[in-house]
């Protein structure tokens, strides 16, 4: 059956059939894929080409989301804030093919953290914009800064042109290269952010040489709906009401026990969103507007329909509230460089609440952190090296299977870095990177795993940790024991950090433990087998088979 949907800006619909929409919609999502595989790989630091700390978009000319490619989910709240901020500052008239925008400020549109620098370009095809080409990539360079407001974080870039109608703006690039510690490699990854989205660019104008600019722009718009009811009708399978939880937010390193909490409505087809937590605070885990939604997305969209279209219609159904000046909605000049942590307990706020409504569908408590080692030093030619690596942790166990052990989840999706990359480019051996023995929750099914990494520093140098859920144990469901914490060590010759940053002198040693995850269901109730397999793996000791699970060997 065909449909007729309006194109803006054309004053014709165009006409579409399901066939045609399912195709450009799979286009799309593979456009949006091979962009980020053109950015790994050339980018040049082990952040972007190793951990694949990036993400890559399309979105159509009136700035909404045609698909986010599976990378990271916080990265959506980037996109989110520029490139509405570039169209009500800049007329579809003074645009041009080849224009390139470069923004990272989180509170003048160009992102949520200022090391996540976003590249949007427009899509020219017969003289007007037909879509945008969108990645982000975290430059691992605003290191060792001071974390009380923003103007210590790094420099703030607001959407600006970096090309003009192809031509690189030399003075931009220059001020914002003179900012960055390691400027060579900052340089290099950008070329390779433009790269990425060149190739949007390419592919896009293709599809609209083949199909029409016509059919491309609505089926941009029939893509929306098609989620926006795929979303609905999720949402009207969970049963009416008010759900509630709270949850503690512990951040590594920083003398704040903050309580956050978050009431669901759902009403029909609808979901109404509304967060309470603190003041903003002087430490640079405050969560501008845009990073609270990219949270309630990803969790919303992971526990009503999975499988929905990553892109604009999934928010139609959704309406998300957080008092303004709130770790969880702050404004000027609050730090949000690890905001990512406080988005993390905001997925666990999401899933405690509409637990006791879905129960089939959500997981317990995972690590509820990203957990970031952080390290920059001088080399012996003077220059300075700068290098992060975020530490995956334990998975939540679900109603009928464990949790994974050892991975990112939620709103980092993150690699974590083979030791032969880390001790190849810097001063830095990793001695130990192991599992963390009984950090799963105990359950009928057991959650994941913590991970253990221990660094011994070669060289001098400084050394940053972020994370959170070191207080409070990642919760277990419905009689699931709760997750392993996570944890801050120090070897022979180092001393405690004051806060989350501290110096390392050469031959230090520093353990970084990252937090477990819950188990679902009664442990006395796991199979004997997977009990038996856990002790021989080492996952959990005898102690714990026997007061825990009630195993008895003989």
């Amino acid at each position: 059956m065909q449909q007729s949907v309006p194109v803006a800006g054309t004053g014709s619909p165009a006409r579409l059939d399901p066939i045609t929409v399912e195709i450009l919609g799979n286009a799309f999502a593979s456009i949006a894929d091979e962009m980020g595989e053109a950015l790994v790989r050339t980018s040049y630091s082990t952040n972007i080409k190793e951990r694949r700390d990036c993400s890559t978009a399309l979105f159509d000319a009136q700035g909404q989301v045609l698909c986010q490619a599976e990378h990271i989910p916080m990265h959506l709240g980037s996109f989110l804030a520029m490139l509405p901020h570039i169209l009500a500052r800049y007329s579809p008239e003074t645009l041009n093919p080849g224009d390139v925008f470069i923004g990272n400020d989180a509170y003048e549109g160009g992102g949520t953290h200022l090391p996540d620098i976003v590249l949007a370009e427009p899509i020219f095809f017969d003289g007007r914009v037909v879509a945008w080409a969108m990645n982000t990539a975290h430059h691992a360079d605003f290191i060792d800064r001071g974390n009380a407001h923003i103007y210590q974080e790094g420099l703030r870039i607001p959407p600006v042109r970096l090309y003009r109608a192809g031509e690189l703006q030399r003075e931009v690039q220059a001020l914002i290269l003179l900012n960055c510690q390691v400027p060579e490699e900052r340089l290099s990854d950008l070329r390779a952010q433009r790269a990425a989205n060149q190739l949007g660019v390419q592919r896009i104008q293709s599809l609209c040489a083949r199909y029409g600019a016509d059919t491309i722009v609505a089926a941009g718009q029939a893509l929306q709906d098609y989620a926006e009811k795929k979303m609905r009708a999720g949402i009207a399978r969970i049963p009416d009401g008010t759900y509630r939880y709270t949850d503690r937010f512990d951040p590594f390193g920083q003398d704040l026990d903050l309580e956050m909490s978050v009431e669901i409505v759902v009403e029909g087809d609808a979901m109404r969103l509304h967060f309470d937590s603190p003041p903003q605070v002087r430490a640079s885990i405050n969560v501008v507007y845009t990073a609270l939604l990219a949270a309630v997305y990803f969790a919303v969209k992971s526990l009503v329909d999975p499988e929905v279209l990553p892109n604009s219609g999934l928010a139609r159904p959704l309406a998300v509230t957080a008092e303004e000046g709130t770790v969880l909605n702050c404004k000027h000049p609050a730090a949000v460089n690890s905001r990512i942590n406080a988005c993390q307990r905001v997925v666990d706020l999401v899933y405690g609440a509409l637990a006791p409504a879905i129960p089939d569908r959500v997981t317990a408590a995972g690590n509820g952190s990203c957990v970031s080692a952080v390290f920059s030093g001088i080399r012996d030619d003077g220059s300075t090296w700068a290098y992060l690596e975020t530490i995956g942790g334990g998975m939540g166990a679900r109603q009928h299977l464990d949790g994974l052990d050892g991975v990112h989840v939620h709103m980092t999706n993150t690699s974590n870095l083979p030791a032969e990359s880390l001790e190849q480019e810097y001063p830095l051996t990793l001695l130990r990177y192991e599992l963390v023995d009984d950090s799963g929750g105990p359950g009928r099914h057991r959650g994941g795993m913590g991970l253990r990494r221990v660094y011994r520093a070669e060289r001098d140098c400084r050394m940053m940790v972020n994370g959170s859920r070191h207080k409070y144990s990642p919760w277990g469901l419905d009689g699931g024991g709760p997750g392993g914490k996570g944890e801050l060590r120090f070897g022979a010759g180092t001393k405690p950090f004051q806060g989350n940053i501290g110096v390392l002198k050469a031959g230090d040693i520093v353990e970084v433990i990252t937090p477990g995850a819950g188990g679902y269901g009664d442990p006395r109730e796991r199979p004997r087998d997977l009990v038996r397999e856990d002790l021989r793996a080492g996952n959990i000791d005898v102690t714990t088979a026997r007061q825990v699970y009630a195993y008895d060997e003989s």
